[in-house]
């Protein structure tokens, strides 16, 4: 991968501006990146609805982010990605507040589960949270957004997708054939740049772009590398960046943003889509399948 730690672009968080008035919804903000992305929207003014499927933890997430950005707004709402119902419930309870939704972070995941394990819908755990989740959140909120002036949908992707184990297997979605914990994994992210891509075709009106943290220190590695992370990983708040750029800075559908180091460490810059993720062919029937799948129609 090409480094751009000679960059003399240096991107913080005090460019993301003024979000006063912005309403932004993060799945997975009670922890990691999410937290530290949720927690720097919210200093910029925006309401940030943290969706989680724990509250116990989230409220206790809550206490942590008003206390560190007290004038901030943030609300809990249960949200859980592995179950249909649950995004249903959360998205129509959004619609039922005829609030436009301006930001939409695609961010929960879970990685490396060490057996397969299914959703409470049937779908593999890791497809079924990382890409058809987050799918089928997409599609249902489509309404909300579109009530935005400036709609944005940023989906979080990893650099396992830039890997040679990544790959799209239509035949092979819910790693029903085999199952490697890391190339499902790889799957799963190669699936959220191959929709990030598909989503921005389909509606230009919306601006769809996708981040991934890097080298990052959070709760994702407790199957695989946790002790890795310990000491190569950058603090979660650096690996936010990159989401909390995509989210805020002038940017175009079908951008990707990553640390500038190696994509491991660094202020948040352009990196490059993996070329197998810009399979329009491949991107449009994983959309169908995803569709099928999910039941979710994107109707607007």
């Amino acid at each position: 991968m090409k480094c751009n730690c000679c960059k003399s672009e240096k991107w913080t968080a005090d460019k993301i501006g003024n979000l006063i008035g912005k309403n932004v919804v993060i799945t997975g903000g009670n922890s990691g990146i999410g937290f530290h992305a949720a927690l720097e929207l919210g200093r910029a003014g925006a309401l940030v609805i943290i969706a989680c499927r724990d509250l116990a933890r989230a409220k206790s997430a809550l206490t942590q982010l008003q206390s560190q950005a007290p004038h901030a707004s943030f609300e809990l709402e249960l949200l859980d990605l592995t179950d249909l119902i649950s995004i249903r419930m959360f998205a129509e309870r959004y619609l039922r507040t005829n609030h436009p939704l301006d930001i939409l972070i695609n961010n929960a995941g879970i990685m490396a589960l060490p057996q397969r394990e299914l959703t409470s819908d049937g779908f593999e755990a890791q497809f079924g949270t990382n890409h058809l989740g987050h799918f089928a959140l997409t599609g249902l909120l489509l309404p909300a957004l579109k009530r935005s002036d400036s709609p944005r949908v940023i989906t979080v992707s990893s650099g396992v997708a830039n890997m040679k184990m990544a790959k799209i297997d239509l035949n092979n979605l819910q790693s029903e054939k085999s199952y490697e914990p890391m190339e499902t994994y790889a799957q799963s992210k190669l699936a959220n740049l191959a929709f990030m891509l598909e989503l921005g075709r389909r509606y230009g009106w919306l601006t769809s772009v996708a981040a991934h943290p890097g080298g990052a220190t959070t709760n994702l590695q407790k199957h695989k590398y946790k002790y890795l992370m310990k000491f190569i990983g950058q603090h979660a708040s650096k690996g936010a960046q990159p989401t909390i750029r995509a989210a805020t800075d002038s940017v175009k559908s079908g951008r990707y943003y990553g640390p500038s180091c190696l994509q491991l460490w660094g202020t948040p810059v352009e990196v490059s889509l993996p070329e197998k993720a810009q399979d329009a062919t491949l991107n449009s029937s994983l959309w169908d399948e995803s569709v099928r799948l999910t039941n979710v129609q994107y109707h607007c």
